[in-house]
């Protein structure tokens, strides 16, 4: 780092706590994040399933493997998880079904990511951009920060 960044971030304003948490805040917030890095992939394949049924009528490996850029054989490893998960179910050549427990988590996690894309895009972020931070964002934002994000687009929408 050079003397000139080194004072231009020593200038800029500090907010007390923010630099280092107490030890038991750190430690929820990593736990929290490595909880969310668990179960995204999941969260993922299971809400593109529930798109996929609803939109298109059928779930196919193939169109997962296209719309998530991935091998076929990578898709059958995680349906093959999902399946031992009891959140779908399938039949060789057919397509997937979402057991209730997969219906009740894609709808969870669709309304989160619909929730984080719509928020970003009342922040003035353009589509593309809002679609990819959702994809992300949508499983490590707590039901606290959800609830203000839909609240602040709410706003922004009847202003």
């Amino acid at each position: 780092m050079t003397d000139s960044n080194s004072q231009a971030s020593s200038s800029a304003p500090s907010i007390p706590g923010d630099a280092l948490p107490p030890v038991e805040q750190h430690a929820v917030q990593y736990a929290t994040v490595r909880n969310a890095h668990e179960t995204e992939l999941i969260e993922d394949y299971v809400e593109l399933i529930g798109d996929l049924l609803k939109h298109r009528g059928e779930a196919r490996a193939a169109d997962i493997a296209n719309r998530m850029a991935v091998s076929q054989a990578t898709v059958s490893k995680m349906i093959r998880r999902l399946n031992e998960l009891e959140l779908v179910t399938s039949k060789p050549y057919r397509s997937l079904f979402l057991t209730e427990a997969g219906q009740k988590m894609a709808e969870t996690s669709r309304a989160r990511h619909d929730i984080v894309l719509h928020f970003l895009r009342a922040l003035g972020v353009k589509d593309s951009t809002a679609r990819i931070d959702a994809e992300g964002m949508e499983h490590h934002v707590s039901d606290e920060t959800l609830a203000i994000m839909q609240r602040f687009t709410e706003q922004q929408q009847n202003s």
